[in-house]
């Protein structure tokens, strides 16, 4: 069983930006290997504190034998990764996908490959019972670390119990629990569960509820255990919605840090903002449609800042719903100040810069 290293527990429980990694796909819809890296290279110089690769903005289907990118693609950025002079620090997270024996193979690679942490997801396996699905997660973390994730059901996930995750965060070597049932109920019950458990202070909540971002971070729970008040933060976050404008994301975790640190109340700016982030989410993930958009959405952001050439998805029909494209230009109007087009441009202009630098007669 591998543990966790120490420098990356530590920066796991600070709380950080782990943008869900997106697959740059050419025109042809094959891989862009150039284009995969140029992302990775601005989500590391963006600030974020990590990564997480072949989850669900990845697009599951990189696992499909015909495909077969799920390697490719995690071996891009965890070189990268090891090329980016915060190495060391750089939280590695693989998504891991399918029933026992699949899931436990793409731990094994992830490990090989150097990833930290095995995101375990519960896609296409809405039919199993919570005791298969936790014993698959026991599975897994006799190979690696294990970041929980509680998947919405519109995008393949399933509703689960106070029970199951009371006894998930028992399970050893579970080390983190990314909550994205975009539910307040079941993001509580998640919680209460883990300050329920005596790893309780092991585990590092962050959120994947793209529709309440900033609240999620704002909130201390207080929850009573035994008569005893155990107060639990969601720390960070493992978003989609973080593969985009990831730059202002990162100021947005420190500027919500700063704030609990100092003990103030709320201020009702950060309130509103909650609703801004919310806002924008709604328009990249395409709430209106039940977020069929949800990944050419984000793609279509990417692409208007130059940093990925198209907005393809491996399955031809993905693609933005009606009316999202307007909706895309609607919060891009109305909240300017939640873009990074001005860090992308200087990005951009340095990458090149770089490119022609190590290329001289290209």
């Amino acid at each position: 069983m591998i543990k966790l290293k120490t420098e990356i527990r530590s920066a796991l429980h600070r709380g950080t930006v782990i943008p869900a990694h997106p697959l740059v796909l050419n025109a042809q819809r094959k891989l862009d290997e150039e284009g995969q890296q140029r992302l990775t290279r601005y989500y590391l110089s963006s600030g974020a504190g990590g990564l997480a690769v072949g989850v669900h903005t990845t697009q599951f289907q990189i696992r499909d034998p015909q495909i077969n990118l799920f390697e490719r693609v995690l071996t891009l950025a965890a070189e990268e990764v090891a090329a980016h002079p915060t190495a060391q620090a750089v939280i590695k997270v693989a998504g891991v996908s399918g029933p026992v024996a699949q899931a436990v193979a793409e731990a094994r690679l992830a490990s090989g490959l150097g990833y930290d942490l095995a995101l375990v997801s519960n896609n296409g396996l809405a039919a199993w019972s919570e005791e298969d699905l936790l014993q698959r997660t026991r599975e897994v973390a006799q190979i690696m670390p294990v970041f929980g994730f509680y998947l919405q059901p519109a995008v393949g996930g399933k509703v689960l119990s106070y029970d199951f995750w009371r006894a998930f965060a028992d399970i050893e070597n579970v080390e983190a629990i990314k909550m994205a049932p975009f539910n307040r109920y079941q993001t509580l019950e998640v919680v209460r569960a883990v300050c329920h458990s005596p790893r309780c202070a092991d585990i590092a909540l962050y959120t994947g509820n793209d529709d309440n971002i900033v609240m999620d971070l704002l909130t201390t729970y207080r929850v009573m255990v035994d008569g005893k008040e155990i107060n639990k933060d969601i720390v960070g976050g493992l978003l989609g919605h973080w593969a985009v404008w990831t730059q202002k994301a990162v100021e947005l975790l420190e500027k919500i840090k700063a704030a609990k640190q100092n003990g103030a109340a709320i201020s009702a700016d950060l309130l509103s903002l909650n609703i801004a982030v919310t806002d924008t989410n709604a328009a990249f993930f395409d709430s209106a449609n039940n977020f069929r958009g949800c990944i050419a959405g984000l793609h279509e952001v990417l692409r208007r800042q130059g940093l990925i050439e198209g907005i393809w998805c491996l399955d031809p029909q993905e693609s933005l719903s009606p009316g999202q494209l307007e909706e895309i230009d609607r919060v891009y109007r109305d909240y300017p100040q939640l873009n990074d087009d001005a860090f992308v441009q200087r990005f951009l202009t340095a990458h090149l810069h770089h490119q022609s630098l190590s290329n001289p007669h290209g």
